[in-house]
């Protein structure tokens, strides 16, 4: 059985820099890409960043880029989010999440798996 561990989340001031970290377990496919979302209250779930496992691709929302930074360990199968300068308007739920495969690595519709997700708060 998939599962993915988010950690790392907290309460941080507006400026501060948090890491959020995820573990994989139970992944028995190859996997294409592993990606962060994110989803405030009220509002959808919304793509932050996403990392091709084998070339190490990166995509970012244009509302993080310069400020996360997404990195992977492919032997140990983990999945990190750096984040700095945060903004009250990263206050969200940050979820983990594998794909199998994928052609748009900003589409929540092609992830297989998802975290339980951690909350990130940070307070202007």
């Amino acid at each position: 059985q998939v599962q993915l561990v988010e950690s790392g989340g907290g309460l941080v001031q507006a400026g501060d820099s948090l890491r959020l970290s995820c573990a994989a377990s139970g992944i028995t496919f190859s996997v294409y890409a592993m990606a962060w979302f994110r989803q405030a209250p009220g509002k959808e779930r919304e793509f932050v960043a996403a990392i091709s496992w084998i070339s190490s691709r990166t995509v970012y929302a244009d509302s993080v880029k310069g400020r996360f930074t997404i990195s992977k360990d492919n032997a140990k199968k983990t999945l990190s989010l750096q984040m700095t300068s945060l903004k009250s308007e990263d206050t969200a739920v940050y979820y983990c999440t594998s794909t199998r495969y994928s052609d748009d690595l900003m589409r929540s519709s092609d992830y297989n798996y998802w975290g339980q997700g951690t909350q990130v708060t940070v307070s202007s």
